[in-house]
């Protein structure tokens, strides 16, 4: 008996030997096979590229990621990656912020643009370049270049892309930048009307109403306009701004005040726009973020515009401002003038006003006061004017008024010009410059009687 438990002992212990050199016991660990590096072997090398690279711009490693993302474009020219990593690049340094990176994210979502144009990601794009120049805006006082720009960019993403799902979104941010473009020149306009300056203030105050009809403060800006040109004594050019208040601002604290004025003056009194009304008790049910306490005296450190006030509703204008008024002195008029046109009782709405844009030398528009004030003014200066003119583009040149002088005589008095001593040209010319800045500001004392 002990030696048949001998034999099954030393069967057993030989059996266990074996199993254990073999690997086939039952608790012996298998080793695993690591199947992302077998897999790795078969994913094309731009796919890994791109992906590592988008793991490390999630992580914040924005450098590294755009570095090799650029490494890809530069490799592989025809990877089916090559647009997604255009657009990575962008996108990162958008996320990443700063004034540097946010101009080298408008020029990379601008350089996407022009090369796939035709790409769902376009809209996109254009998108994220008006959001870039909208993140950059001061507030409404300060330097609006950023805010023009954001308004020209929001533009073009309506006008091109006016069915994406982001249009809705661009279409708010456009009320926002125009509110904040409104609210800066109505500040300066405001500091004119309180200093008694009225042709500057009407000179920002004109463009601002025909621009912007959505600002929250278009009616006072244009009651600020009627009260101008009443006290100047010219009640039909106030008359009109009257009525664009009761017809297209009827629910504004001023349309009261406003219908008196006109029935003051004798002029009818417009009806009220039944969409205007819709549209100022959409914007008066529409909830507004209430001010804190604490939210003036931390107005000072906030870089960004207040747009809390900016309207909801309504079509914003999409129309580009191609009247530069850059170099132009409002107060002396310079190259731009504008007049009182004649328009119907009721003002127009936004499309449409009471004041039309001319240059200096054109006529007026037909019809009106100021094209036959304009036309006995000119024949008058012609009739007098005996030594010099001024053309359209403000040059001045020699004329006669006597039909009778021949051609030589005046051969020989442009000789006897250029022999002059220089002390007899200046004085000429001291009296050309006199002529053409009275000239000069004839269009503009047409609608600023002042």
């Amino acid at each position: 008996m002990r030696r048949f438990a001998l034999l099954l002992a030393t069967f057993a212990f030989t059996l266990v030997c074996t199993s254990q050199s073999f690997g086939q016991l039952p608790f012996h660990k298998k080793k695993k096979v690591d199947k992302s590096t077998a897999a790795s072997n078969t994913v094309e090398p731009d796919k890994q590229l791109y992906d590592k690279s988008m793991e490390d711009i999630k992580h914040g490693r924005h450098e590294t990621g755009r570095l090799g993302l650029q490494t890809l474009i530069n490799t592989y020219p025809d990877s089916e990656y090559l647009a997604k990593a255009k657009l990575a690049i962008a996108d990162s340094y958008f996320k990443q912020g700063g004034t540097g990176n946010t101009t080298q994210a408008i020029a990379g979502y601008k350089d996407f643009i022009v090369f796939f144009p035709f790409l769902p990601e376009a809209a996109y794009a254009q998108m994220q370049v008006a959001m870039a120049n909208y993140n950059e805006m001061p507030k409404a006082d300060r330097d609006n270049t950023h805010a023009l720009d954001a308004e020209a960019e929001f533009q073009t993403f309506l006008t091109k892309y006016p069915k994406d799902p982001l249009a809705p979104q661009a279409e708010q941010r456009l009320r926002d930048v125009q509110e904040s473009l409104a609210e800066g020149q109505y500040r300066i306009a405001y500091y004119y009307y309180l200093k008694g300056d009225r042709r500057a203030a009407a000179g920002r105050l004109i463009p601002l109403v025909r621009r912007y009809p959505l600002y929250s403060k278009s009616d006072t800006a244009l009651w600020m306009l009627g009260d101008l040109f009443e006290k100047s004594e010219r009640k039909d050019i106030a008359g009109p701004y009257y009525a664009q208040i009761v017809k297209n601002y009827p629910l504004s604290p001023k349309a009261n005040d406003a219908r008196a004025k006109l029935k003051a003056f004798g002029m009818p009194v417009p009806q009220p726009d039944p969409k205007a009304v819709e549209w100022m008790k959409a914007e008066q049910n529409t909830p507004r973020p209430k001010e804190p306490l604490y939210h003036k005296p931390l107005g000072l450190v906030h870089s960004g515009p207040d747009v809390k006030m900016a309207a909801h509703h309504g079509a914003p204008n999409l129309q580009p401002d191609t009247e530069d008024l850059s170099g132009v002195d409002i107060l002396k008029g310079g190259g731009h003038t504008t007049i009182a046109a004649s328009s119907d009782t009721g003002g127009g709405g936004s499309g449409s006003g009471v004041v039309a844009t001319v240059k200096t030398g054109e006529a007026a528009p037909a019809g009106s006061e100021d094209a036959n004030s304009n036309a006995t003014e000119s024949s008058a200066t012609d009739a007098n004017n005996n030594t010099s003119g001024t053309d359209a583009q403000g040059n001045t040149s020699a004329t006669n008024s006597d039909p009778n002088a021949s051609s030589s005589t005046t051969a020989d008095t442009s000789k006897s010009d250029n022999t002059q001593p220089a002390s007899d040209n200046s004085g000429q010319n001291q009296n050309n410059n006199g002529k053409e800045s009275s000239s000069k500001k004839k269009g503009l004392r047409k609608l600023l009687p002042w």
